[in-house]
């Protein structure tokens, strides 16, 4: 009779070799996982930034102008305000009904004040993933601290991942001055900007009260900002507490949803603890941040670009232009 084999297992030894394995493999793994996850971010952000420019030539067509940015951060927009610089709302507005969202548009529009103040807060809180880039945050509303003078106030704010270009020359705050405006709207007084302030001190695509043509432009529109991704400190992504990021995408023009682009305010990636209430362009994304020109064509900015170059992109009159090898 032959004696039976005696089946033999892993020793404790070798499972830890096994296990010391895989560990090693996922580990280099991982980084591959993580950069195609981040690869495929980056493209879909690309690709709002892409419809963002679709909407606005479109704007252009129709209105043959870019979308004004409305009247201020007080003000949010109303659908019986018509577009350019009777419009209180900012381009992110303006461009609604561009974008196939005509509904969210005309919320509260011909309604009795009360009801339309109603409606307005309510739209103030409808996120849009479109203006949202996936690797900085969800496409969910955010906390609410700034308040508009023309919508009822929701507890949550929708906000935006991208700006517009404001010009070399930051222009801040509400366009109005009238202190009895709350009362009388949409009646009220405006500073007349006069011929210089328009082809002189406003040098951007879209500000307050604007109506920006393409002949507007003295430089190539394919080296013109149009939009681009905002920088924002992570430390306040969810917060609400950013002077830059806590009010609604819907509002008038503002630092937060309008940049500036100039020598002094250079692109760069968000950076906890550093810059709030930024004033600049930059993004989540290593290495760069990606604006759409206003010839629609989208283009990945590094962040090492000369802050001349940078300004030059930001400035509509300044008559320089630049090739894409100066800033990719």
């Amino acid at each position: 009779m032959k004696p039976s084999r005696v089946a033999r297992g892993f020793t404790l030894v070798e499972l830890l070799v096994v296990v010391a394995i895989i560990g090693i493999l996922v580990s280099l793994l991982m980084p591959a996982v993580q950069s195609a996850r981040e690869s495929g971010r980056q493209t879909q952000c690309k690709n709002n930034l892409y419809q963002l420019g679709r909407a606005a030539q479109s704007h252009v067509s129709n209105l043959n102008h870019f979308p004004s940015s409305g009247w201020g951060y007080l003000w949010t927009g109303d659908p019986d305000m018509g577009f350019g610089a009777s419009q209180p709302g900012g381009w992110i507005y303006n461009l609604l009904p561009y974008m196939e969202l005509q509904n969210i548009h005309d919320m509260g529009k011909k309604l009795p004040d009360a009801e339309k103040r109603k409606a307005l807060g309510e739209q103030k809180s409808i996120p849009l993933a479109g203006l949202i880039c996936p690797t900085r945050r969800r496409a969910v509303a955010y906390p609410a601290v700034e308040i508009s003078l023309n919508a009822a106030q929701p507890d949550k704010l929708a906000k935006t991942d991208y700006a517009a270009n404001g010009g070399s020359n930051r222009i801040l705050g509400n366009e109005t001055t009238d202190t009895s405006c709350p009362q009388k709207y949409p009646n009220c007084n405006f500073p007349n900007h006069g011929a210089d302030w328009f082809t002189k001190t406003f040098t951007g695509i879209t500000g307050p009260r604007t109506e920006v043509q393409a002949a507007h432009i003295r430089d190539s529109m394919s080296a013109t900002y149009f939009a681009g991704e905002k920088y924002l400190n992570p430390d306040s992504y969810a917060t609400g507490n950013d002077g830059a990021d806590n009010n609604s995408m819907y509002q008038g023009n503002d630092w937060d949803v309008n940049r500036w682009a100039n020598r002094s305010l250079p692109p760069m990636q968000d950076t906890p603890g550093f810059d709030p209430m930024s004033s600049r362009f930059g993004s989540a994304h290593f290495g760069g941040f990606q604006v759409v020109m206003c010839d629609g064509s989208v283009h990945f900015i590094n962040y090492q670009i000369s802050p001349l170059v940078h300004e030059h992109l930001g400035n509509r009159l300044d008559g320089v232009t630049h090739g894409s090898n100066e800033w990719e």
